[in-house]
């Protein structure tokens, strides 16, 4: 018989505080009648952590590599259980008040995070900068960049999901990143998600703990920004793109004067400069999303497949070879106002601003026709990706008739 819950624990030398985060669980399971189990996923404890886990009954479960992702990955990958709950074994969570995330569990949600910030924070459990910046501001910026307003703690470590939900979400992160991974791809692959308030308790260990503010909380801030192109690359690439294309049509025809202040030739170099930059930033937004989709950090649905069919390969070309004509056009133009003074000293406010559009048009082709052959490289990609999903239910529909 499948049991209905596992409580899975990682440890690293957590021998001064184990047993009563094991014996609560135990004590949970036994009081609400859960059949379940609880599972210690060791990561390299030298302190007897292990041993003790097996003296409680406790399921232990090694893990390698190093890291707390990775011994959460071998945890879950252990389970038993149709649900799933993980928490630090640190005695910083009360593994016996868990029913509230059975509660949801059973009501069909997919991840059920626990929030210390709607709960109780004991005095002590956590750093001053933790509590009203560090965690605050990225739990922000999660809400944000992935429209999650369901989740109000982005870092507890507390927290109970479906395992087969969590499984097919295919996590890889093997450190600190694992825990904004779940909830990241969870929202991404539009799992039901909710949470529960719960008390967060100072720590028992005799030590520091392994995070470290300013380290990992530059790898939360890279890891939201390396899952939301859009925010990376896209919306940084149309400001700059707009914001380009308005200053250089107002410099085109000629300086613009601003009270005392005169922009002229030299601020329109900037403002073209900012189209290209935006543009190619708008065009690594998409490879990004793309990119994402094939290798599966994106579930398959991209608004952007259009771009692997087949013939855009050649739509771009000709868009390129538009672009990369109407710069030669003005450098054409740049060149025979040159020669009607005998390649001389020519106004430069005027020919800086035809040679400067004209680079502008052909950097825009140049950058379109490359374009075009990644999106056809793309398309290659995704139909080996279909051909391969087509085989998969060819040879389940041949053993299922069989």
């Amino acid at each position: 018989m499948q049991l209905e819950l596992s409580i899975v624990m990682p440890c690293l030398n957590e021998a001064r505080t184990l047993a009563a985060c094991i014996k609560k669980a135990q004590l949970f399971l036994n009081e609400y009648d859960v059949s379940g189990e609880v599972i210690i996923a060791d990561n390299g404890s030298t302190d007897g952590s292990v041993e003790l886990a097996k003296s409680m009954n406790a399921k232990v479960v090694r893990a390698n590599p190093r890291g707390y992702g990775a011994a959460l990955a071998a945890g879950i990958e252990a389970a038993k259980g149709k649900y799933v709950i993980m928490g630090d074994s640190d005695e910083s969570y009360d593994f016996s008040a868990l029913f509230p995330f059975v509660e949801k569990l059973r009501a069909g949600y997919d991840l059920v995070m626990g929030n210390r910030f709607r709960g109780r924070i004991v005095p002590g459990a956590m750093p001053f900068m933790h509590r009203y910046f560090g965690n605050p501001f990225l739990t922000a910026i999660g809400r944000l960049f992935f429209s999650c307003k369901e989740c109000g703690d982005f870092y507890c470590g507390l927290r109970g999901f479906q395992r087969e939900a969590v499984r097919a979400l295919q996590l890889q992160s093997r450190g600190m990143e694992f825990a904004l991974e779940m909830i990241v791809k969870a929202r991404l692959h539009d799992l039901r998600i909710t949470e529960v308030p719960i008390t967060l308790s100072p720590h028992g260990r005799d030590r520091a703990p392994h995070l470290r503010w300013y380290r990992d909380g530059w790898r939360s801030l890279r890891f939201y920004l390396l899952m939301s192109p859009r925010w990376f690359f896209g919306i940084p690439g149309v400001i700059l793109l707009v914001g380009g294309m308005i200053v250089s049509s107002l410099l085109l025809p000629g300086p613009l004067y601003v009270m005392s202040i005169t922009f002229d030739y030299h601020t329109l170099m900037y403002s073209t400069s900012a189209i290209v930059l935006g543009y190619q930033s708008i065009l690594l937004f998409v490879f990004a999303e793309l990119m994402a989709v094939e290798t599966g950090l994106h579930p398959v649905g991209s608004r952007f497949g259009f771009l692997q069919q087949r013939r855009t390969l050649e739509r771009c070309m000709v868009i390129a070879i538009t672009l990369a004509a109407l710069g030669v056009v003005l450098g054409i133009i740049a060149t025979r106002q040159w020669s009607l003074v005998r390649f001389g000293n020519l106004r430069p406010a005027v020919t800086i601003r035809l040679v400067s559009c004209s680079v502008l048009f052909l950097l825009l082709g140049g950058q379109t026709l490359l374009a075009g052959f990644f999106f056809g490289l793309m398309n290659l990609v995704a139909e080996r990706r279909a051909l391969r999903a087509s085989s998969s239910l060819g040879a389940a529909e041949s053993k299922a008739g069989s």
